[in-house]
């Protein structure tokens, strides 16, 4: 089996995406990847459970990637063996009119995970800088200050708002938040394969919208945008990591590789011991029970 080494796919340099691989071999059949992908999420749901009980670290895992890139499968083969209680995923929808009264990280700030937990951001904050630039028309339903018209989403604009949200990331992470950014890198031809298999399939049907044409319409767009912040945006504290996504199994256990090898490294996260009062009379609890 091919070993994963986290620098492979860290983003650490000026990339191109075109050059980023939507598919990697890892040399086992799909049997043996779950196999693997089943004992990683048992290492990762033990490391959680400590840090339930240490308290000082959360974890941040932040997902994007195109329409179809498998954000949902994803998140449910990764976390099924986690104890629920010490997770919990969110997925951004369009802003609700609560949220436009606020500014765009607001509600992305509400639902940071608390010390002890994992927070997964299915679509992310970074939807403000994508989408945004797609369709900046968007950006008028959140009636900012100096912004009356498109002419005023300019290049400094954008500066300011990377900026904002280099800031945060770096905010949350000096605060005991562990960052991790996954970019699911699929290709074109698979993201038509698998709108197909959604179309042809009824029990898939479901996940199918026309809107998911047109935004294939803009495929060229998203892809210079989405390089644009990798680059600006992937920090030794928040870290974006290029996942090939063309296969989901593949996909799902290198994310889970990540995440285990590098929690791994924190050596100081341990189970919280009990009170030297409390452990020290621990053969009296028991015998009182016993002795009911």
């Amino acid at each position: 089996m091919k070993d994963i080494k986290i620098e492979d796919f860290k983003i650490s340099s000026q990339i191109e995406i075109k050059d980023l691989p939507t598919f990697i071999d890892l040399g086992i059949n799909k049997k043996k990847i779950e196999r693997e992908l089943r004992t990683v999420s048992e290492n990762l749901a033990d490391i959680q459970n400590k840090m339930y009980a240490h308290g000082k670290y959360a974890v941040l895992m932040c997902i994007q990637g195109m329409d179809t890139a498998g954000k949902d499968s994803l998140i449910r083969e990764v976390f099924k063996e986690f104890n629920v209680r010490g997770i919990v995923a969110h997925s951004f929808k369009k802003p609700t009119d609560l949220e436009l009264k606020h500014d765009y990280l607001w509600r992305h700030v509400n639902a940071l995970p608390a010390r002890g937990k994992f927070g997964i951001f299915n679509r992310t904050h970074y939807e403000n800088v994508l989408v945004t630039r797609v369709h900046p028309e968007y950006l008028m339903y959140e009636n900012m200050p100096n912004v009356n018209s498109l002419d005023d989403i300019n290049a400094d604009f954008w500066d300011r708002r990377f900026n904002e949200i280099n800031n945060f990331e770096k905010h949350i992470a000096d605060n005991g938040t562990i960052v991790f950014k996954f970019f699911l890198n699929i290709s074109k031809d698979e993201q038509k394969n698998r709108l197909l298999r959604r179309l042809n399939k009824p029990e898939k049907n479901w996940k199918f919208s026309p809107d998911d044409l047109d935004e294939r319409k803009c495929w060229e767009d998203y892809q210079t945008y989405y390089e644009d912040a990798l680059n600006r945006t992937s920090k030794e504290h928040a870290p974006w990591f290029n996942i090939p996504a063309d296969d989901k199994p593949t996909a799902r256990y290198i994310v889970a590789k990540i995440l285990y090898d590098t929690l791994k490294t924190y050596t100081d996260i341990k189970e919280s011991e009990l009170p030297a009062k409390q452990k020290a009379n621990i053969d009296s609890y028991i015998a009182e029970l016993e002795n009911e």
